[in-house]
């Protein structure tokens, strides 16, 4: 039997185990389907043949309910940092409830957390709450176009910036009617070239400091440094995504590399992993927002102030959150991440763990990968049955290979993830492509 076939065999076979030990979660999807398309509400949580339903999660545990148990490796595609039910965060839940759900007003709370936040990011000299990081982005885009007059917008092929802004292959069909200029990530060269073309026309350069679900690709120093120049150089503004990657230092990676935007989106985490985005920067920018300006710019959300994201976001931040265990966290993704790349050579086989800190992400190559075209050609089934695999033996990633550790997820449990990819590169060794020249970033 060849390779090719071998595989596709393994990989039925690991999705049968899988239908097999889940009936309970597959009952549940299917009972959802009624009222849900494919029982789902969120697109990036259905996998074939179904996914899992959880019923639990205590620091970096996951229960699902067919009762298996799972180290959470995934920690809410980023938004779970402090893990499930941190006991400061719960504490300020409780409390905040006590007051009253919705007070349908301002409160103290939210001045509290921007505080927090700009300690953080003082490029945020102004700021606006929002629910999500999509509507963070949506809303710092509007504030670009309003802001300069101009209508062309500078995003990179693979990148996310939510649910309407999405660049996967180019873009999405349900993307808000924007005036897109789509470049190659880490291509400084093209983007030099569009500003060249259209720059007299471009309003923003939004762009994620790291691809995050395209596939924890950074950007490269000279690239990012590169976009904050050309976007000075044509009156536009930079606009850095950091909900993912605010959490790879104490603020953000625009800290880690000494670039000042006009503008940052962030959110997920700083809300304690509740509902929450965040958009801010540049006083003259933020400052259209002013509800005292007979000019003001409208920015409505009946949840922006919501009181229980506000107050965990605070206790997270405030009392949880310090540069020292951010570090730490960091430091123990790096170190997980180079110890797969290291049995991944060792064994000779060619996958690599892209990423940075705590943020990381599988592929079926070896090849150097500064952007989505890089991807291309790699066989997605062994991502597949890496996937089934992993999960198999209590591991729970997305089924893309992204994994985000969080505060709880400790190196007992990284070295666990580590022996359970040994084991499947061992089983595996035949099926999946071998390894040549080796050039990690």
């Amino acid at each position: 039997m060849s390779v090719h076939n071998a595989l596709d065999v393994a990989l039925h076979a690991a999705v049968a185990d899988y239908v097999a030990h889940n009936p309970r979660s597959q009952t549940l999807c299917e009972v959802a389907a009624h009222v849900l398309p494919g029982g789902n509400t969120r697109s990036v949580l259905y996998h074939p043949p179904f996914p899992l339903t959880m019923v639990r999660g205590e620091g970096c545990w996951l229960w699902d309910a067919d009762g298996h148990v799972y180290i959470d490796t995934l920690g809410e595609f980023t938004a779970g940092l402090f893990g499930h039910s941190d006991k400061t965060v719960r504490a300020a839940l409780q409390e905040a409830l006590v007051g009253g759900l919705n007070l349908s007003s301002h409160t103290a709370r939210e001045a509290r957390l921007g505080h927090e936040i700009q300690r953080r990011f003082p490029s945020m000299a102004l700021m606006r709450f929002t629910n999500s990081g999509t509507e963070a982005n949506l809303m710092a885009v509007a504030a670009a176009t309003v802001h300069t007059g101009r209508r062309k917008v500078m995003v990179f092929d693979g990148a996310y910036h939510g649910g309407v802004l999405s660049f996967a292959g180019g873009g999405s069909p349900v993307n808000v009617p924007h005036d897109w200029l789509v470049a190659p990530y880490n291509d400084l060269e093209y983007a030099a070239a569009l500003v060249r073309r259209h720059g007299a026309d471009l309003a923003a350069i939004l762009v994620e400091p790291m691809l995050g679900s395209g596939g924890c690709i950074p950007g490269t120093p000279a690239f990012l440094r590169g976009l904050r120049d050309l976007a000075s150089d044509c009156n536009a503004l930079l606009i850095l995504d950091e909900v993912m990657t605010s959490r790879l230092s104490f603020g953000g990676r625009q800290a880690l590399l000494d670039i000042t935007p006009d503008l940052t989106t962030a959110g997920k985490y700083l809300g304690g992993g509740l509902s929450f985005g965040v958009f801010g920067g540049r006083a003259d920018v933020m400052d259209r927002f002013d509800p005292r300006r007979s000019d003001a710019l409208a920015h409505a959300g009946t949840f922006n102030n919501n009181v229980l994201s506000m107050a965990a976001g605070h206790a997270a931040l405030s009392r949880v959150l310090t540069a020292e265990a951010l570090d730490a966290l960091n430091a123990r993704g790096d170190h997980l991440r180079e110890r797969l790349n290291a049995l991944f050579a060792y064994e000779g086989v060619a996958l690599q763990a892209t990423g940075l800190g705590s943020l990381l992400t599988l592929h079926a190559t070896d090849r150097p990968i500064r952007n989505a075209g890089d991807l291309a050609g790699s066989d997605l089934r062994v991502k597949d049955l890496l996937f089934f695999d992993l999960m198999a033996r209590g591991i729970f990633l997305a089924r893309r290979g992204m994994m985000a550790l969080s505060l709880p997820l400790g190196e007992a449990e990284c070295d666990c993830v580590l022996g359970a990819m040994l084991e499947i590169v061992e089983l595996r060794q035949a099926l999946l492509p071998q390894r040549h020249a080796v050039q990690l970033m």
